[in-house]
């Protein structure tokens, strides 16, 4: 069986403060549970609905489980900010021209496989083109729908996807 392309990704290994320490492949990264860096993008329309997507089948982290917007590795060398304008892009095709506001971070632990991950928020009217090579689909979700699915244990929701909608609801 030959590994995803995914796994040989470059990423940056972090300490406990977020400082960078090394680089290594993603696959090791995970195997090891080392901590590293991500990003999550909550994208809403203008009415007030987020988009979900529908993690690929193919993923090795929550196959198929409904996840974030948008959500990324940051590669070695990258920041946070560049990498979220990336993932946009290739997730779900919205090519931005500034950085989004960032909500909160998310501090490197078992819940969220120990990495440290930078929420953003984008608004748009425009169409999202999601990247089915990437995922398997998405959907648009009025916010009470979430919280209802949130509080009723949402087992086919990523654990990550649960802690990120909760702080943001806290917010």
């Amino acid at each position: 069986m030959s590994r995803p392309v995914e796994d040989a990704e470059i990423l940056s290994v972090v300490d406990s403060t977020d400082s960078v320490i090394g680089e290594k492949r993603r696959d090791e990264i995970h195997l090891q549970g080392l901590r590293h860096r991500a990003v999550h993008v909550l994208v809403f329309n203008p009415k007030g609905a987020i988009f979900l997507q529908e993690r690929g089948k193919h993923k090795v982290e929550n196959p198929g489980m409904w996840d974030s917007s948008v959500a990324g590795h940051v590669d070695a060398g990258e920041s946070y900010d560049e990498c979220c304008v990336r993932e946009v892009e290739e997730e779900v095709g919205l090519t931005l021209d500034q950085v989004p506001p960032r909500l909160f971070k998310l501090d490197a632990s078992v819940d969220t496989g120990m990495e440290f991950a930078w929420v953003y928020r984008v608004e748009t009217g425009k169409t999202l083109a999601p990247n089915l090579e990437e995922m398997s689909g998405g959907d648009w979700f009025d916010p009470a729908e979430v919280d209802r699915w949130v509080s009723s244990g949402a087992q086919s929701l990523s654990p990550v996807f649960q802690l990120i909608w909760k702080t943001y609801r806290a917010l």
